[in-house]
């Protein structure tokens, strides 16, 4: 994949859309000259105009001038931008990349109509500064597409490919995750401050402390409680404090959001046109 002929539609830029454009264009996969990022309001996007995007409101053209079409309005706005864009859709030309949670590749090729290639991903808002998880899924086994698809998102930070019944699951525990770790790490540097530091102090102890914890494992590949273990000594302050946290459901509540946001993410989108 060579950086200087790549053309990138990102069709449907609110914040996790203009934060994979972010994300290319920091990592060096493509010029912003060569994204055009899409939004109903052009307003919207004056600033990533100033940073030298292509911005504009036709997703029709957007689409022409690009190969890769990635695909990031919300599951509700899907139907209508599929309708919009059908026959721009060039299966020899196009390759989609959906970003929509619950959105089948089956249910978005029926709307298309084409044997377009289309890639699934998943990835997190942390992209924007090449630290996303991101899961890929395709359904057709012997493209070319995912290969490119995935080193374009290995730029920006780690993925996985997986089954597409797995797609589900993975925007619960990676996209909706980053909100459930940041708030682990707000309550934690609220603990800071109710011991005595000042808030800013706090919420940059708790964040740095978060980010050590979690190199720890992805860098040395160990287990959670490895790592745990080498911190907790008998009768000490850090056991004392883990199980209070779990004497009130801290390790049951992470599990029960991350549940409870895979079901919700299961019936976010509707292949079938609402009535008007």
């Amino acid at each position: 994949m060579t950086t200087g002929s790549i053309h990138i539609a990102v069709l449907g830029s609110g914040n996790i859309g203009s934060a994979i454009a972010r994300g290319l264009v920091q990592a060096g996969i493509v010029p912003a000259g060569h994204v055009t990022l899409t939004r109903r309001k052009a307003e919207h996007l004056e600033a990533y105009a100033q940073r030298g995007f292509n911005v504009c409101t036709d997703n029709r053209k957007a689409l022409r001038e690009s190969k890769f079409v990635i695909v990031a309005v919300t599951p509700q706005q899907l139907n209508g931008l599929l309708s919009e864009i059908r026959d721009a859709v060039d299966p020899r030309l196009h390759t989609i990349i959906s970003v929509v949670s619950g959105a089948t590749i089956a249910e978005i090729r029926t709307q298309l109509g084409s044997s377009v290639a289309i890639v699934r991903a998943m990835p997190n808002t942390a992209i924007a500064i090449q630290e996303s998880m991101t899961c890929l899924s395709t359904d057709d086994a012997s493209t070319e597409t995912l290969p490119v698809v995935k080193k374009m998102f290995d730029a920006l930070g780690r993925t996985l490919v997986i089954e597409e019944a797995l797609m589900v699951p993975a925007t619960a525990l990676c996209a909706c995750g980053i909100a459930f770790f940041l708030r682990a790490v707000r309550a934690a540097s609220q603990g800071g401050i109710e011991i005595g530091f000042h808030a800013e102090d706090a919420l940059l102890m708790a964040a740095q402390t978060a980010r050590g914890a979690a190199s720890l494992l992805v860098q040395g590949g160990n287990h959670p409680e490895s790592e745990v273990d080498k911190v907790t000594t008998p009768q000490g302050c850090t056991i004392s404090g883990l199980n209070q946290m779990e004497h009130h459901g801290f390790s049951s509540a992470l599990i029960k959001g991350i549940v409870t946001s895979a079901a919700k993410a299961a019936v976010l989108y509707s292949p079938r046109v609402q009535e008007k």
